[in-house]
């Protein structure tokens, strides 16, 4: 595989802001939303756009990481057994709006899948979806997200990865094309 650097810190860094800006404006002082981080990688990007938040003023945002391991459609069909990531909801969604955060958007299963799980929860207000890159033309289901980092076009091979640190000037995004 070959790595080619899709956004360097600098961009990266420009996004997040940009991210937190839209949330702001629509979620105004955060009293009836609950930022949630989709495990595992989703919560690496909810703890970056919380400590941005934070530093504007907003202290007491409502945070929690889901786990949607064993609500997934295909999580019987893997040979080895899967492990769970720890879920941390210590707010109900009964009536509140849910913000659900992870970093790839790619075929749709994950978010599919959080749906279900939030359920466990209570019942929301409402429920969008903030992505940091958005796959567009991999996807299996009718998903699309209301806060988007970046859209990338990617060959089926290619891989997205995300890469958080931190050092500085290491949080930078990847895309990994196939040698076929």
């Amino acid at each position: 595989m070959t790595s080619k650097i899709l956004i360097s810190e600098k961009k990266l860094e420009i996004i997040l802001n940009r991210l937190c800006h839209q949330l702001k404006e629509k979620h105004g002082d955060f009293s009836r939303t609950i930022l949630v981080g989709l495990q595992p990688r989703g919560t690496l990007l909810l703890d970056r756009l919380s400590k941005i938040l934070n530093k504007q003023g907003f202290t007491n945002l409502k945070l929690g990481k889901l786990d949607t391991t064993f609500f997934r459609d295909d999580y019987r069909r893997s040979e080895t057994p899967l492990s769970a990531n720890k879920t941390e909801m210590n707010e109900t969604v009964e009536g509140m709006n849910v913000v659900f955060i992870d970093d790839v958007l790619f075929t749709g299963r994950s978010i599919r899948s959080a749906l279900t799980a939030i359920d466990t929860y209570g019942r929301p207000n409402s429920i969008e979806l903030l992505v940091l890159i958005d796959r567009r033309f991999s996807r299996h289901l009718p998903i699309q997200p209301d806060y988007l980092g970046v859209q990338i076009d990617a060959l089926q091979g290619d891989r997205v990865r995300v890469v958080w640190s931190n050092k500085p000037n290491q949080n930078i995004v990847y895309l990994e094309k196939s040698n076929e």
